[in-house]
């Protein structure tokens, strides 16, 4: 259940204990924080000397204020901290926030002092953030218990570093945006980024919710909460790189970096991920901005061409599409604009605007009005001539003026339209460009900025539904992790293997010859990389061959036993693997890519949280870059697409449903135009 942080946002009174007169200490910042509205509840300074603090009485301790507290801000040294906790709770506190370091951050010890501390702060039905955090402040409910000041907006920032909740601050201001809330998770002892992104979802005056996170903890639970937020959540994370792949013993292990599973995880609960403050920046004012587009064709509007092309290769390296106009579209944009203009896509004013600024307007309307188009970039030096009173074409005032008057018709326009209009400027400060950002139409400096920012105003109509499946019921645990174990246990949910049948000498060699006819298939057990090793012997076309293959490949192996199974029809197919890694933060995580022995080297995967549903597994296959080969290419057919899917679907539930198993993979699952067959299989237990 949700937890109530209404004590924690909204207190009926608070107290800063370690309040001090000396600005070298954060209790002095946040105490004159506190004090900025005090009569919005009261305000209690404590300080173990007394006297008074920054003009005010201070008590010499909470007991000794007389009355319940209900939020307790702790900024003491670290020997004093859980004494400090003790009389919060015994004043009535109901949250504490804690500034105080030296915890989880330090080591075991610390650690163990956190938790201690955690468990005694819910014992008593209280709410702790931190510790090791800046404060928290709530602009709705004039709450300020942080060191610095945060503009008022409808930003709720969640971070994990006081530094990157500056610059996003300063980054923000030029685009207008502010703050509803900001909180410093700190150590997360109590408190989590899922409570926190829970609580915010219910928060009326928050629109977007960023999080700059290092630490998950329950990364799923947290994907699962911005899932439901009904609101976006734009990520930003650090500590995305590939040192927990180097010990994994599969493929799929080997495949899967800490980044694959974030970016999985953000893909499947609809979370904007970005890679910097100033991507986070760009993406907040983008979805501040309204409306949203559901295709991603895009139309290029320039006064310049090289500002054109620039912004034609931004967007389409952003995922848009920046597709040549229509010859119904470039017949009524000629109509529009002089003989020299370009009405392609870019479309490129030529000059034209020095002329006559009012063709800005034009063109942006003959734009947003065209049914081929789903958002519009325009770029170049609109907004120059109102910056320098006439711009490089001269003409003063006049200039000015008009492109002043262009700016209030392109408002106009984008306000009949139901798309996305985003603008790059050389003189994003310009009062042409102030005209287009106070009316809600995002402008930026930067080319690639302006790309990012339209990206993330484009809903992809043809990706299934952001969600996080449920983990389904723990199974009884796999008994016989052995090959013959693992296709025994995804047979019996749904997955079809060829005939096979496990040996450990000739005279059962022979027996299973007798039971399937061939070509035959022998391998060598208990091997990681079977293939790798020369345990694999493919198209024994009789007896004999698979006789001789045996008897070679165990006098060069010596394995303990080998399975010989049916030959499958490879003629008509592709191989592809199916795998499933266990990560520490976000549980089980699917891949789903081209397989066969080359599959490291190819490097063609996808991922997402386990367990997949089918409809999500398609779109996953269909968006590798050899999708190609799934449609049939030089003759071949196109293989079942959705029996792929399904076994995937299946695969990947069986992983979710055994936590014991850290590593699961099919490699090769062989699709075919008719259906598909599981040719080899993996597990690792944890």
């Amino acid at each position: 259940m949700a937890r109530d942080l209404t004590a924690l946002f909204d207190p009926r009174s608070v107290a800063v204990v370690g309040a001090s007169d000396d600005p070298a200490k954060y209790g002095h910042a946040v105490a004159a924080q506190a004090l900025r509205a005090p009569g919005r509840r009261p305000v209690h300074l404590v300080n173990r000397r007394g006297g008074t603090v920054l003009g005010r009485p201070a008590a010499t301790s909470l007991a000794a204020i007389g009355e319940p507290v209900e939020l307790v801000v702790i900024s003491v040294p670290g020997r004093g901290f859980e004494a400090a906790v003790d009389d919060a709770l015994a004043c009535g506190a109901r949250a504490i926030v804690a500034i105080t370091a030296g915890f989880a951050e330090t080591g075991a010890a610390g650690l163990a002092r956190q938790r201690a501390v955690a468990e005694r702060v819910r014992a008593a039905g209280a709410v702790l953030v931190g510790p090791n955090c800046l404060g928290i402040a709530d602009n709705t409910t004039e709450l300020y218990l942080a060191s610095d000041t945060f503009a008022p907006g409808r930003v709720a920032l969640l971070s994990q570093s006081g530094n990157l909740a500056l610059e996003l601050q300063l980054r923000c201001a030029p685009h207008g945006l502010g703050f509803s809330r900001f909180v410093s998770l700190g150590n997360q002892a109590d408190i989590t980024l899922t409570d926190l992104v829970e609580d915010c979802a219910r928060h009326e005056a928050t629109a977007a919710i960023a999080v700059y996170a290092e630490d998950f903890g329950d990364g799923r639970a947290f994907a699962r909460a911005a899932a439901d937020a009904g609101k976006p959540v734009v990520l930003l994370t650090a500590g995305r790189g590939s040192a927990s792949a180097r010990s994994a013993q599969s493929h799929t292990g080997a495949l899967t970096t800490s980044a694959d599973v974030v970016a999985a995880a953000c893909r499947d609960a609809g979370v904007e991920l970005v890679a910097t403050p100033r991507e986070m920046t760009v993406v907040l004012a983008a979805l501040g901005a309204a409306p949203r587009s559901s295709g991603r064709r895009t139309a290029v509007f320039t006064d310049g061409g090289g500002h054109g092309v620039i912004a034609a290769d931004a967007a389409e390296s952003a995922g848009l599409e920046v597709p040549e106009l229509g010859e119904k579209t470039q017949a009524r944009l000629r109509t529009q604009l002089w003989e020299q203009s370009a009405v392609g896509n870019p479309v490129d004013l030529a000059g034209m605007g020095e002329q006559d600024p009012g063709s800005y307007a034009s063109a942006v309307g003959g734009l947003l009005s065209a049914d081929e188009v789903d958002a519009v970039l325009m770029t170049g030096y609109f907004g120059g001539y109102a910056a320098s009173d006439g711009g490089l074409g001269g003409g003063g005032t006049e200039l000015s003026e008009g492109e002043v008057r262009a700016a209030r018709d392109i408002v106009r326009r984008h306000a009949q339209s139901p798309k996305p209009l985003v603008v790059q400027s050389m003189y994003p400060q310009s009062p042409s460009c102030r005209t287009l950002a106070g009316a809600g139409i995002p402008v930026f400096s930067a080319t690639e900025d302006a790309a990012r920012a339209l990206a993330a105003m484009t809903v992809d109509e043809a990706a299934p539904p952001t969600g996080i499946a449920p983990l389904p019921p723990p199974a009884a645990p796999l008994g016989e992790a052995g090959y013959h174990g693992v296709r025994a246990l995804l047979a019996a949910a749904g997955v079809p293997f060829p005939a096979a049948r496990e040996i450990t000498g000739e005279a059962e060699l022979l027996a299973a010859a007798d039971e399937f006819d061939g070509p035959y298939v022998l391998k060598a057990l208990h091997l990681l990389h079977k293939s790798d090793a020369g345990g694999v012997a493919l198209r024994l076309a009789d007896r004999d061959a698979l006789v001789a293959a045996y008897r070679e490949m165990h006098a060069r192996l010596g394995a303990a036993s080998y399975s010989v199974e049916a030959m499958a029809d490879l003629s008509d197919g592709v191989e592809l693997i199916v795998g499933v890694n266990r990560d520490p933060r976000f549980g089980p995580v699917a891949m789903v890519g081209l397989g066969g022995v080359l599959t490291e080297t190819l490097h063609d995967v996808a991922f997402s949280l386990a367990p997949v549903p089918a409809l999500r597994a398609e779109h996953l296959l269909r968006g590798l870059r050899t999708a190609g080969l799934l449609a049939g290419v030089r003759g071949r057919p196109a293989v079942d697409v959705a029996a792929a899917a399904e076994a995937v679907a299946l695969i990947t539930e069986v992983a979710a449903a055994h936590p014991e198993i850290a590593e699961l993979e099919i490699n090769p699952l062989l699709v075919r135009p008719g259906g598909v067959l599981a040719l080899d299989a993996r597990a690792v237990l944890a």
